[in-house]
């Protein structure tokens, strides 16, 4: 019996009973303000989406598995060799090889001075049956060079090789600050250097459109889509000038786009960078072809702090640029922002690929996401705003002429503003650092630290110097508090201290003081906890023996109103530098201040500030 037949007995369920039912769950609050999610670009991300009617698919250049692409990063040419060989040999197919000068390096990189330095990195990798990517940023042309030079000297006809140059000199301007010409002499060699590999046999790509300074600086989805089609379109009309056709200009470029942790936005973002480019491409007289697209996980959302989180973030982002579409991915490794990743952190990158290729098999349905209303209406109201900044940034005269006003790097800015309030706040919650944190979590290895590696090499000035993007990890701020809480732990062999009041039976407090305790313990305060107390005066003697600077009073609005008021008193009595009230004060704020309660926490409040100010009052001398 066909169990689907049963459904044609029965009317099909609509939007607008779905809405009633809602509507009683409600109980008469804003559906808008409870269900519908905006994104930075004020897009709305609503809770029900019917299916997509007319689903246009996305093609990938080359159908089939992504590619399992590491980074070769160390600076030393022979451990270099040794990692990528071990990712090899593991399962990768590709690499990405990161040299000192590209900003992605972070201070590492592979010191890869010469044609022989390269070799040696490179040594028992077989170019030609594994695809490889160049990250060099703005200074890409002589490391390019030396990679040509080796895969000839190896004997290799260029055109069998899968290659990736990834010269990005609008990138390197954008994260450095500099170029070190002015733009129609970059554009002039541009044109030189295709040239040249063109007669050489050379088929692969040669310049590379990065959405990485951007969305390390805080861009919005729509922002860093807006700013790949714009380099794009820079190196097309730079190699056009040069001579080069449309066609050919056009198949020398190659994007990437950075994956985080949120799914829908990643799919929708790699999913319209495709549509996008084809729209272009048909402007330009163009017949669409598939893209190489590359994809990075973020650098933005890793964290120093319990980096084991790490793993669940960048599996969401993988996953996501997987069914977005990415021809190939590169996992940041979960203690990438510590320092030089060892062996064990490269593995789980790796292994975070091959699971979800061989075990989910993501990789057998074409475009997985086709046909999903959720993920169809979000693409196509992004690729409807990227346009839009896209021709804003064309009107300012393309992208380089945007960065050197500085104008692209101020909306940039805005969002970012709106981003770190959402972190503060803890509305946009980081596991592991802002919420849930373990401040007695062990040290994690890697092979060395970043404050012992290597310096980043400078920038040279240039012809054209602009203001350059941060590159700016969400956690930085939660971590600096950590950070000044390990040094006072390191100073006075213990950490800063808050006693928590507890009030009442267990129930009535527990779910206050524990989040109290998270919320404290985000800027390395430890919460000294209990079972409650009945009466003041062991609840006195409880915080005198905790030698706690500051307290924390936790229980029910209804045990407030009979017993904050005198908790607090007893409180300042005993020394507490600083009483704070777990819980909204509504009606009683003034009241509860005369009483000494010098603030209130609860969801939503500023929470780096009260951390802020509370670090400081509980490691203050006495």
């Amino acid at each position: 019996m066909d169990d689907l037949t049963l459904a044609a007995d029965f009317p099909a369920a609509t939007r607008e009973q779905w809405l009633r039912l809602v509507e009683g769950v409600l109980k008469g609050a804003d559906f808008q303000k409870k269900l519908v999610r905006k994104t930075y670009d004020g897009l709305d991300i609503q809770p029900l989406y019917p299916k997509a009617e007319r689903a246009q698919r996305i093609a990938r250049a080359e159908p089939g598995r992504w590619r399992v692409s590491q980074r070769i990063d160390h600076p030393d040419p022979a451990k270099a060799n040794e990692l990528a060989v071990l990712d090899l040999e593991g399962g990768a197919d590709a690499l990405t090889l990161v040299t000192g000068k590209a900003p992605a390096a972070r201070g590492f990189g592979v010191r890869a001075e010469t044609v022989e330095d390269l070799d040696r990195a490179l040594s028992g990798v077989m170019l030609d049956l594994v695809h490889l990517r160049l990250d060099a940023g703005g200074k890409g042309r002589p490391m390019a060079e030396r990679l040509i030079t080796v895969a000839e000297r190896r004997g290799h006809k260029l055109s069998d090789l899968s290659l990736d140059l990834g010269m990005d000199p609008i990138g390197g301007l954008a994260a450095l600050g500099e170029l070190s010409v002015a733009w129609d002499e970059v554009s002039r060699r541009m044109g030189l250097m295709l040239a040249d590999l063109t007669a050489r046999g050379f088929t692969g790509r040669a310049f590379l459109a990065d959405g990485r300074p951007y969305h390390e600086a805080g861009a919005s989805e729509a922002q860093e889509l807006a700013a790949a089609l714009s380099t794009g379109v820079a190196y097309l009309r730079a190699l056009e000038a040069q001579g080069h056709s449309p066609e050919a200009a056009r198949d020398a470029l190659s994007f990437l786009l950075v994956a985080d942790a949120d799914e829908f936005l990643t799919v929708a973002k790699f999913r319209a960078l495709r549509r996008l480019w084809a729209r272009l491409e048909q402007a330009s007289g163009l017949r669409p072809k598939p893209i190489r697209l590359h994809a990075e996980t973020a650098w933005r959302m890793t964290t120093r702090r319990d980096p084991w989180v790490n793993m669940l973030r960048a599996t969401v982002a993988t996953f996501s640029a997987g069914i977005g579409g990415a021809d190939a991915i590169t996992v940041l490794p979960f203690t990438a922002a510590l320092g030089l990743p060892d062996a064990f952190a490269r593995r789980v990158a790796r292994n975070t690929q091959l699971v979800l290729l061989d075990e989910a098999n993501l990789w057998r349905v074409a475009d997985p996401a086709a046909g999903a209303g959720g993920f169809e209406a979000l693409t196509e109201a992004l690729c409807e705003k990227a346009w839009a900044l896209f021709q804003e940034i064309e009107r300012e005269g393309g992208i380089v002429e945007s960065l050197t006003r500085g104008v692209l790097q101020s909306r940039i800015a805005a969002i970012r503003t709106q981003r770190d309030k959402a972190v503060a706040t803890r509305k946009e919650p980081i596991t592991g650092t802002s919420e849930f944190p373990n401040i007695a979590e062990a040290n994690v290895a890697v092979l060395i630290p970043h404050d012992e590696g290597l310096p980043a090499l400078a920038a040279s000035e240039g012809g054209v110097s602009i203001p350059p993007l941060p590159s700016v990890r969400i956690a930085e701020p939660f971590e600096r508090l950590r950070d000044a809480s390990d040094a006072y732990l390191a100073r006075t062999g213990s950490r800063p201290k808050i006693f928590l009041a507890n009030l009442g039976p267990v129930a009535a407090f527990t779910a206050r003081a524990t989040f109290a305790k998270n919320f404290f313990e985000a800027a390395g305060i430890e919460a000294i906890t209990n079972e409650g107390f009945a009466a003041q005066e062991s609840l006195k003697k409880a915080y005198i023996d905790s030698k706690a600077k500051l307290s924390c009073i936790c229980s029910t609005d209804e045990i407030y109103e009979e017993q904050a008021t005198a908790t607090a008193t007893t409180l300042r009595e005993a020394g507490s530098a600083r009483i704070y009230l777990a819980g909204s004060p509504g009606k009683n704020e003034e009241k509860l201040s005369r009483a000494g309660i010098a603030t209130f926490i609860f969801a939503g409040c500023d929470t780096l500030k009260v951390l802020s100010e509370a670090l400081e009052a509980a490691c203050a001398q006495p």
